[in-house]
């Protein structure tokens, strides 16, 4: 194990860097044909999460490092959709939709790991910028993995070399804005190889940003308009109108037995995000009753609101 040099300030250096082999890799990895010899691994704290009774999905987020108001939007939303069910969001703790994916995953409460294009020792994390951001992703409880050493240095090829752990660590690859000739694209040539499910997010014709999401269209990536949609490819629905598991409703009944009910009449509806009004016409509570309840859900962790929309915590 490689502990972090004392005398670093924050958080972050109070986390151990761990060296695995390939037997203690995740087995989607271990599957593709070049895994790495070896990986590094800074493990978050294990915190409180729902119990869930499917084995959790794993789905990297990636696209553009220059992202449009737009790409923020999209990836917040879909990612506050997947909020309650067992995901894990991959991604690269890079600038743009990665960061974003990962501060999404984390306003969710869902796991997140972050897989840099550096070294994991603090003096080397590459963006420096983002130290803050990986520090709260093992707050949280997720993960920060590199094959390289923990004081190696990023360097331009770096990251498309890293890009086949993101690929090959997930069960999908989901595109948010791309280029024509773009690093993303390289994580999805290479998930196509991995046999892994792409999809990805149309935009504007007339955005140069979306021209490569296009081109995955066109060669038959899944289209991705909802969050729904991406329970559906993660195989957590059976159809669009139909539930395989809802991990949504089992966690928010569960929790319900211990509130008032009030409170469980609206963490039932909750299993999907919903605006202010949405609640108030499913419960038939007075908007008073209603603002004073939802306040108290949000102090006791259970609910967040988020875009204007209220979700489970």
């Amino acid at each position: 194990m490689h502990n972090e040099q004392n005398g670093l300030k924050g958080d972050y250096q109070g986390y151990v860097i761990e060296k695995i082999g390939k037997e203690d890799y995740p087995g989607l990895l271990r599957e593709i044909t070049d895994p790495p010899k070896a990986l590094y691994i800074k493990r978050g704290w294990k915190t409180a999460r729902p119990y869930y009774s499917m084995a959790p999905k794993h789905l990297c987020i990636v696209g553009s490092r220059r992202n449009s108001v737009y790409g923020k939007e999209v990836c917040e939303r879909l990612i506050r959709g997947l909020a309650g069910y067992p995901i894990t969001i991959v991604s690269g703790l890079a600038f743009g939709i990665d960061a974003i994916a990962h501060q999404a995953a984390l306003s969710a409460n869902l796991k997140t790991i972050a897989i840099p294009g550096s070294g994991l020792h603090q003096s080397v994390l590459y963006p420096r910028t983002h130290l803050g951001l990986a520090t709260s992703i093992l707050a949280s409880g997720g993960d920060l993995i590199s094959e390289y050493e923990p004081e190696f240095q990023s360097a331009p090829w770096t990251f498309p070399r890293r890009n086949r752990i993101m690929a090959g660590i997930s069960d999908a690859i989901l595109i948010i804005e791309a280029e024509e000739k773009s690093g993303t694209l390289i994580t999805a040539r290479l998930a196509l190889d991995y046999n892994r499910e792409i999809l990805a997010v149309p935009g504007s014709i007339f955005s140069q940003n979306t021209a490569g999401v296009h081109e995955l269209l066109k060669e038959g990536a899944t289209p991705i308009l909802s969050s729904k949609d991406i329970l559906a490819a993660l195989g957590f629905l059976k159809d669009e109108s139909e539930e395989e598991l809802d991990i949504k409703k089992e966690f928010a009944n569960e929790i319900v037995k211990e509130y008032s009910p009030e409170e469980a009449l609206i963490l039932r509806h909750l299993t999907e995000p919903l605006q202010r009004d949405q609640l108030i016409q499913k419960t038939r509570f007075e908007a008073t009753e209603l603002n004073s309840l939802l306040s108290l859900l949000e102090i006791k962790g259970l609910i967040k609101e988020a875009g204007g929309e209220f979700f489970l915590q």
